[in-house]
């Protein structure tokens, strides 16, 4: 079977460039030729080469797979008993603060949520004095940690915890409302006014008692995978500050790698949780889709569109997870999942688990990315995984049918945001709903009518491996241009690069997450991305627990500490 996902490329736009680039697309009489050469370098005119039989489809067809519907009355998952199932995270010579860790210091005695709360205020600080400054932090409200901090601390001081998340710190992306804080999305315009209700996966996290730090950075209304955002800085990478954290979840990433937080909600609509846990060396779950509720998450892509957790370890990562998933009557698409499942969780070996591996996708990465990633494969073999070799057609089909469908999704979402406010985006965001605006009617139907036939490659895929198995990115994190810190950039290069294994999940709503596999020779983080079954969420983190069980983690460049 032919391998068609080939590189993209396109003229790299940076400061005043990518300006007279926003310039000349906007402009009605001049904009179609550098439009039309952008959109065919991005595959769109291909795409329209393409037949198609059928009716579109609009949202991924995850619930086909549903026998039993979830009650939505259905009390919480007990976090008490997933936390005893998962037992201790492994030990390792560097080992990020874990929730357990937080239970374990509070229960001792040894610090408190109110110390941790103010501790937490010192590190965001320190980090914010560093050259370069390290920006993982759109807004904070002290008073409300601290408010948090004191009940958190008075239940723990009585012996009644809610939980294995009380207390232990959370940050959440500003894509996300959170209470009192306005959601600005990444911009300098939205959000003038505090939101007077938490997003529903928000609510249930605080419901546990997890205490919530305030507002992380973003890639500006998640149309990007650097990280780079020109209204509130670039958020650094804790590995190496001089180089991205991907995006657009780059503020919960950064956050998790650097130590401020085990835990952080993201959001992903094209490898937004994945990408940026791969190149900060964190576990990120894009769950499947409608598995955790949109209620309260920026209306930006509604057919890709996922809520899902960012940690520092699979343990917390699988927390998180049951904190939020499930039905929730403010999201219609989150009432046709069945119940979350635990079979398996906590398991050290993988006898009897089916990895799928299309060898000239997972090859077509960076060579050191491709062996730390084949290294990692051969350590799950030796777990009792049974390595499978698949085939999986039209791979650069889906690209660009899932670049068609983001974009113009977006576009549709800020039409009245781009008429009011179309000078306020940053650059890179701007020239992206520029082109986003280029797409004709027929481009978004005619991707939606491919999408039966690409969700169903990959449903024959699934009927004989467990998982899908691939790098998560394509490269370690790149540099960040100086010329791009201010206004953005347009590298449809480095964004093919970083996006390459991501889209998938996105297209057809499967569950997929990266995990740590290791480091290149510059000690940069390498992700291997695990692409499962619809609601089966719990094979993907019983897989990743064997590769916790494997990798040697190293110790960023920038991390604190709260406990030690």
């Amino acid at each position: 079977m032919s391998y068609d996902l080939k590189p993209m490329k396109a003229p790299r736009a940076a400061g005043s460039l990518l300006h007279a680039f926003v310039a000349i697309v906007e402009n009605p009489v001049t904009g179609s030729l550098l439009a039309d050469k952008l959109l065919r370098d991005a595959g769109i005119h291909a795409l329209r080469e393409i037949e198609a039989s059928g009716p579109p489809l609009f949202a991924p067809p995850v619930f086909d797979r549903v026998r039993e519907i979830a009650d939505p009355a259905a009390p919480p998952a007990d976090l008490r008993a997933l936390a005893r199932q998962l037992g201790p995270a492994p030990g390792a010579s560097f080992r990020p603060e874990s929730a357990a860790d937080f239970q374990a210091a509070y229960a001792a005695g040894r610090t408190s949520p109110t110390r941790v709360a103010e501790r937490f205020l010192e590190h965001v600080g320190d980090s914010e004095g560093l050259e370069p400054p390290m920006r993982l932090f759109i807004a904070q409200d002290a008073d409300d940690l601290r408010e948090q901090a004191r009940a958190s601390t008075a239940r723990h001081t009585r012996g009644e915890p809610l939980g294995p998340l009380d207390g232990v710190p959370v940050a959440v992306k500003d894509e996300l409302d959170q209470r009192p804080y306005p959601t600005t999305v990444g911009t300098s315009f939205l959000g003038r006014e505090p939101v007077v209700a938490d997003a529903e996966a928000v609510a249930r996290l605080r419901a546990a008692g997890a205490l919530l730090v305030g507002k992380t950075n973003m890639h500006e209304i998640g149309l990007g995978v650097t990280g780079l955002n020109p209204h509130h800085g670039a958020a650094r990478n804790p590995y190496d500050p001089a180089r991205m954290t991907g995006g657009s979840s780059s503020g919960p990433a950064a956050t998790v790698a650097a130590g401020l937080c085990p835990i952080a909600v993201g959001a992903d609509g094209g490898g937004s949780i994945r990408i940026p846990a791969a190149l900060c060396g964190v576990v990120g779950l894009k769950p499947t889709f409608g598995r955790v509720s949109e209620h309260g998450a920026a209306p930006l892509c509604w057919s890709v569109a996922h809520v899902g957790p960012i940690a520092a370890t699979v343990r917390d990562l699988a927390l998180a997870y049951a904190a939020m998933a499930g039905p929730d009557p403010k999201d219609a698409t989150s009432l046709r999942q069945p119940a979350p499942g635990w079979d398996g969780i906590g398991q050290r070996g993988l006898g009897g688990i089916r990895l799928g591996i299309f060898r000239p996708w997972f090859e077509d990465a960076a060579p050191a990315v491709v062996e730390i990633c084949r290294h990692t494969l051969d350590a799950l073999a030796d777990a009792g995984a049974k390595i499978v070799e698949v085939a999986i057609p039209e791979l650069g089909l889906l690209r660009s049918a899932h670049l068609v469908t983001i974009i113009a999704e977006m576009a549709g979402a800020h039409l009245a945001h781009y008429r009011r406010h179309r000078a306020d985006y940053g650059a890179d965001t701007r020239l992206n709903l520029a082109l986003a605006r280029r797409l004709l009617g027929y481009d978004y139907v005619h991707a939606q009518r491919l999408r039966a036939r690409l969700c169903a490659h990959f449903a024959q895929v699934m009927a004989e491996v467990d998982a899908v198995v691939t790098p998560a990115t394509a490269c370690t994190a790149p540099l960040l241009a100086p010329d791009a810190l201010h206004s953005g950039e347009s590298n449809l290069e480095v964004t093919d690069q970083i996006m390459r294994f991501a889209p998938a999940g996105n297209f057809t709503g499967l569950p997929a997450m990266s995990c740590p596999a290791g480091y290149d020779e510059l000690g940069l983080p390498v992700g291997l991305q695990l692409l499962g079954r619809a609601w089966e969420e719990h094979v993907l983190l019983r897989i990743a627990g064997a590769i916790e069980q494997q990798v040697e983690r190293r110790e960023p460049r920038v991390h604190y500490r709260y406990l030690a």
